[in-house]
This record gives structure tokens, sequence and C-alpha cells, in this order.
């Protein structure tokens, strides 16, 4: 039963497979968090509920003689501003009146089968999305116990300014997964303005935890750092216009000594891809509160009387079995109910972008020299990357200007489509829509397009603007513009860029005290110019980027199924930003490429093959001119593809692990893939420090069948760069058989791995039962 309310008790619960959540209405219509976590089998946890008259902390007027029922230390479902609980808020308020009191009561609540959707944002589809018994469960239903998902909206009341928030609960049982997001309606006839509007909060007690957040900056991102949460108020924000390379929307609680394999574990992932905020705070009481949403910088949206404001929805998901099983979690969900379905099973094909090959340096001539050489690498996509627009020269002019530079590309689009299609490849193409550059016709036309104050010279960001894309007029105008290119030609792909934080937040259409709007309305312009070309080209892949990974979030996985990882492509840098990426993002969506060697970001030098392992555990493709690579180099990325193909479903689809740990992590970086039915497993590792009179490499494998062999039955290494050494070590360990136990409980050790970053790859295939 995934959805029960309890009359009797007030008690709602909300059950997956494993894990339970009950909130529950108290005699005074107060709306209350008692628990989150492993299944209780039906018990009101309400009993962990303590009253206590805690100086300073004021009661409700209703307990005025009792004392002990304080708005500042009850653990509210959704908590608000200046009613008493002085805490960090999910909703702040302004009553036409002035007052910033809000008081949330329950009034009423509804269960249905079904999951609730978004209009104008990316929700959690259901599983069933597109298919008929889809549109016949949104019968609503005292008891929710007949659907593996379903809904509860729970609706609150301030009847003194006419106000009600709408808790909205999604339910998928059999993944483990609660989303929830808010719905605020003015029900007066006065304007309410929402200063703050969180999609959640919760009140965790009795809780000592630390906290993970996944920092970073451009060309390295989603660095995780772990700290001990203590009782103060800790933020991570963004107020960029985007999700940021800086702070992704993304949180984990768990317990002090939660490792990748044991302990209690919390996600709070956020839906969204502009300014987020996302706090946390241990009371006075040693409660944790969590908040999770829109960012409130830059916000103040006007409510009007009879309107509402639908906010983003955030995911949920709680394990008790460490960090690699809630990362499964949100791995699972996203692949299968956020990135666009049509890409979710199909094989997607092994690209080339031409980016680092050439830059802005390039002409119809050398693109399809550089097609015919990927071609013969056995790439089945090649990428025309930034440059093929307007007076695109550098990155000082065009943007804007979506049409085809005829001076470098004479044939148009379609020349360079049908060239790669004549090769068994496909065709992607790179724009960048929500920019603008003051050199354009666009700009020179529609100064009033960019997001620039009045009578003040803009902050400029790689030489360019933002459009205002809370204007209609300019999400048609760029509707329009990429429809005509994606008409020309046959073109499967797109890559979306985004290459600026935000800055001069003012739109030239907006009145004065609405310009708190612009920024929400911004990303909303953002969803609804992906949703209008997804919609009519559904069969166009869109890969997000932002400067790399700047906008990775599961917003704009809603319309892309991936996204360019960063713009760092060195494949030791990117060990970590693929491992910090992991803890909430699939490898399925991580855009990762092989580039040359000395790298252009930070001049390393790494071998192809220890390229090749780490891209392969993303997307995979290449990044660079492959008319320059030596004949031996372009053997290795023929076989570099076959590899990858052969193992394609098991990395895109089987179950990740992090093998390494605190300890291990600066000697050797580890991983594992395992199918779903545990019949094979892929292991990687790669040597980010060498030494001499070394550690054995040793790493223990997870997730196998332990009453099973298994034999190695592929190997490829890098191990000092000559390949007669490799091939004596390849011949130690392919073919020699294992059981799952002594894999899982002894590991497998390595001989000693000297040289520039050396890797080995390995295949275990089930070979029969015990």
């Amino acid at each position: 039963m995934s959805i029960v309310f309890d009359t009797s008790k007030k008690i709602f619960r909300l059950n997956t497979r494993n894990t339970e959540y009950q909130i529950k209405i108290d005699e005074y219509g107060l709306v209350l968090h008692t628990y989150y976590g492993g299944s209780t089998y039906g018990s009101d946890m309400s009993y962990l509920l303590k009253e206590m008259d805690r100086g300073f902390s004021g009661n409700i007027y209703e307990c005025k003689d009792k004392r002990g029922v304080s708005p500042d230390t009850l653990p509210f479902e959704y908590s608000t501003e200046g009613a008493g609980d002085y805490r960090v808020n999910a909703l702040s308020i302004v009553a036409d009146n002035g007052s910033m009191t809000c008081d949330l009561r329950y009034k009423k609540h509804t269960i249905y089968n079904g999951i609730y959707t978004i209009d104008n944002m990316p929700y959690v589809r259901s599983s069933m999305e597109g298919t008929d018994s889809y549109f016949q469960m949104k019968e609503a239903l005292d008891d929710a116990s007949n659907s593996l998902e379903a809904t509860l909206e729970l609706t609150l009341e301030d009847k003194a300014i006419g106000l009600e928030v709408v808790l909205i609960y999604k339910v998928f049982e059999d993944k483990d997964i609660i989303v929830r997001s808010v719905r605020i309606i003015n029900t007066s006839t006065k304007v309410i303005a929402l200063t703050k509007a969180s999609s959640m909060s919760i009140d965790m007690l009795h809780k000592e935890m630390d906290y993970i957040h996944f920092h970073g900056r451009h060309a390295m991102e989603r660095q995780p750092e772990r700290k001990r949460l203590t009782h103060d108020i800790q933020a991570v924000r963004s107020k960029r216009g985007a999700s940021s390379h800086q702070n992704n929307p993304f949180v984990i609680l768990c317990d002090k000594d939660a490792t990748q394999d044991h302990g209690s574990c919390y996600g709070f992932m956020l839906m969204y891809s502009g300014n987020h905020l996302e706090e946390l705070e241990v009371d006075q009481a040693g409660t944790i509160r969590v908040t999770a949403g829109i960012g409130s910088d830059y916000f103040d949206w006007k409510l009007s009387g009879g309107d509402s404001f639908q906010t983003p929805e955030v995911i949920l998901a709680y394990s008790e079995n460490g960090l690699n099983d809630l990362s499964f979690l949100y791995h699972r969900i996203i692949r299968e109910n956020i990135c666009p379905r049509e890409f979710r099973d199909i094989k997607r094909p092994v690209l080339i972008n031409n980016w680092e090959g050439t830059y802005f340096d390039f002409d119809e001539k050398k693109i399809m020299e550089i097609q015919d050489a990927a071609a013969d690498l056995g790439c089945e996509m090649f990428v025309l990357d930034d440059g093929w627009f307007g007076a695109r020269d550098d990155d000082n002019a065009g943007l804007g200007d979506w049409y085809v530079n005829s001076k470098k590309l004479p044939g148009a689009i379609k020349a360079i489509a049908d060239h790669a299609n004549s090769l068994n490849m496909k065709f992607g193409l790179w724009f960048e829509p929500e920019m603008v550059n003051e050199d354009s016709d666009l700009y020179r036309a529609h100064p009033d397009w960019a997001l620039t104050d009045e009578n003040r010279s803009p902050v400029m960001g790689r030489n360019q603007l933002v459009l205002d894309m809370s204007r209609k007029e300019v999400v048609d105008y760029l509707y329009d513009m990429i429809s005509k290119i994606l008409d020309s030609a046959n073109i499967e792909y797109v890559k979306w860029d985004f290459n600026r934080s935000v800055a001069n937040v003012f739109s030239r259409s907006l009145p004065a005290d609405r310009q708190g709007e612009v920024s929400h309305r911004f990303m909303l312009g953002s969803y609804d110019l992906m949703n209008r070309l997804r919609t009519n080209y559904p069969d166009v892949m869109i890969e997000g980027c932002s400067g790399g990974g700047g906008r990775f979030d599961a917003g704009i996985m809603f319309y892309s199924p991936q996204i360019w990882c960063s713009d760092n492509s060195e494949a030791i840098d990117r060990l970590k930003i693929q491992e910090g990426t992991s803890y909430g993002y699939p490898v399925s969506t991580m855009g990762a490429h092989v580039s040359a060697s000395p790298n252009h970001q930070n001049g390393r030098q790494t071998s192809i093959v220890t390229r090749g392992i780490v891209a392969m555990s993303g997307t995979f493709g290449y990044e660079l001119d492959p008319r320059k690579l030596s004949e031996e180099d372009k053997d290795i990325i023929r076989q570099q593809i076959k590899d990858f193909n052969r193992f394609y479903f098991l990395i895109q689809k089987g179950r990740y692990y992090r093998l390494m740990d605190e300890e291990t992590k600066d000697y050797h970086v580890s991983w594992e893939f395992v199918s779903e039915d545990k019949n094979e497993a892929l292991l990687s590792l790669v040597m980010v420090n060498v030494h001499a009179n070394p550690v054995i490499p040793h790493v223990v494998l997870k997730g196998l069948d332990k009453d099973a062999l298994y034999k190695i039955d592929y190997f490829i290494s890098s191990v000092n760069e000559r390949p007669e050494e490799a091939g004596a070590r390849e011949s130690q360990l392919e073919g020699k058989v294992f059981t799952g136990a002594a894999l899982m409980n002894g590991g497998i050790a390595f001989d000693p791995m000297y040289g520039i970053y050396p890797s080995i790859q390995l295949h275990f295939s089930k070979i029969s039962n015990l």
C-alpha cells in the first residue's frame, strides 16, 4: 500500500518497498513530520514527539496556557515565516497589508493512483507515461493501495490572508523514491508576494549526521565535500541563473560512520536548472531541518487573487545500505522516469566532436576530412561545434544569428550532414540559444531582448549577453530560427550550450514591481523552448551543456538524456569529476570523451588506453582531430569503439559501484558495473600515483552472485605503456576463474604498476553456479 491515511490517528503513511514516510495532523491542525526511514511495519511514529516548554520559544495561541506546543520546536512538514518558528523556513510571504506572517493549518487532502504532472517544468514521469493504462490511473481514492505509483495532495491554509499551500507527494513504491513539490494558491482578492517558495522542508528528530554537498568550479565540477552537521545553518546555493558549476542542487545526509556500503543515507535532489537554495540547520533541540527549492535571491513573485504558483520537484531517497545504494536509487529513477523515453533503451552512437580538434578554425573541406578520418575509426556520429553560424570566427560575435556562415560552409549544413550520412555516421550540431553577442544582427535589431539594466553598462561573460527568456517573442524567435536549421538537413543531435552566468537580471518587458520574477520566468522560458523542440523533433537527441557541467541537473535531464559532464576532458581530472557526479547521476547522463594528449586544459599526458577507460564510464566519444593520430592510436581507438559497443548496456544500465575508499583513492581509483542479472561485471582501475616499492593494488568487487563462478574473458591494460609487458600480464589474468564470494570477500590483487597513469580494465562473465 503506497499511501494510507489512518483516519482515527490522522496519520499519513507513504510506503515504498523499503522505506516509510509519516505525516501527522495534530489536534490543532498543524501538519507535522514524524518519520522517514526504513519500514516500521505500520507503527505510529508520533510517539517520538515530546512536548517541552523551552524558554523564548513561544506557543501557538491555542496552547497559551498549556505551553510546550511551540512552532519553534515542532517538526513541521512545511515551515513558514513569522508565526513563531525561528529556524530556516520554506515559505516567506508578504500580504497585501505588509504582514509577513504565515500560519498554515490542515484543510483537506486527496489521494489518487497515478502521479502528478507539471505543465511548464520538468517532473518525474510515471513509469506508464505514454501508455493507455496511464490515462486510467487518475481516479481519486481514499487508499491508494492498488498502485505502485500514487499521489497525495495535502492542502494547508492560512485563513487570515487567504492562502492555500498544497503539499504534493508522489510515491514510486517499487523504486524507493518519494517526490515532493508545492502548489501555492492565492484564494483572496488581493496580491500576496512570495519572497521564498521552497519545494520542501523536512524536520528529522534525534539525528546526528554528516552532510555531503557537491561544490566545484568551471572545469572541476561536483567535488564531494563531507562535513559534520553542527548547530548552525549550512547553505548550498546558486544565484548565477543556472544550477552552476559551483554548487550542485543535490545534498546527502548520512550517518557519521556511513560508508559506500553501510549506514543510513538520505538524498535530496532538486529538479531545477536555475537559482537554487538548499539549507540545513541543527536547531537548539538537535532536530535537523532541510529545505530545498528555488533560490530566494532575485525572487519576489506577485501572486494575484485566484492565481497559483508551482514549485519544482525534489526527489527524496533513503537507504540503510550506504552511499552506493543511495546512488543506485537516483540512477534508476533518472534513467527510467526522468530522461526522455525515446532514448532510454536504444544504443546511442559513439560520437566525435570537432571542438578541441579545430576550435573556430575550420571550413567545409576540413570538416569533411575530419569526418572521413572519424568514419575510418568507426565513429558513429559527427558533431559540429561552435563557429558554423553568423559572423562567428571567434567568441566575440555572431551569437543569436542562427543562420549558416556561407564563407565557411558554402554547401550549408546539409552538405556536411549529407557527407556524414554517406559515411554511415549521424550528424549533430551545436547551439547556444539563450545567449547573444553585441556584435550580432539580432542584438542590433533588438537590444532590449538582452538582460541589461537601463542606463548601466552590463557585465560581460565570454563577451556575450544573456537573452531575456522571460519574453515570449524571444522564445518564439529562437524556436523559429533553430527549427529552420533542423529542417534544412538530417540533424539527429543538438548540443545545447550556456556559456556564462547571468547578471543584470532586469527585463525591459516587466514593470518594476515584477522584476523579482525574471529569474524564474527566464528558466520557464528556457524549459518552454526545450519542450517545444523535443515535442516537434522527438528523434533529435539534445545533449545539455553549460561550459561543461554548469547545468548538470535533473531538470535538464528531463529534456536531455545526457549532459557534457565538464569542459575538462583530461582523464585524471575526469576521474574526480565523474566520481563526484556519480553520487547522484547515472553514467548514462555523463558526456565523456577521449581528448588529445597532452591535454588542452592542463597539459597532462596520459595513454590513449587510460583515456579510453575513463571515457567509457560515460556516454563515450572523442574530442580531437583524428587526422593527427598515429597509426598505433588509430588501431587502439578502433578497438575501443568495439569494446564500448560490446559492453554498452552493461555500462549504461548496469549497477554502478564506487570501489575505492578515502585511504586508497589517492593511490588508485576503481569502479565497477554489474548487470542486473549479475551475469557479468566490468572492473576499471586507474593508478593516480605510482611509487617505488609500492603497495599492491587491491580491489574488492561488489554486487556479484556469491554462489557463482566468474571467468575473466576480457583484459586491457596500459601498464608501462609497453605492449609486450601488458601482453604478459594479460596472459596471467585472462581466463582465470573465481567464485563470486572470493571476489567480494577477498577481492583481486594486481601486480605493481608503473609508468604514466597506468590502468586496467577486466570483464567477468558468470559461467556457472556452484
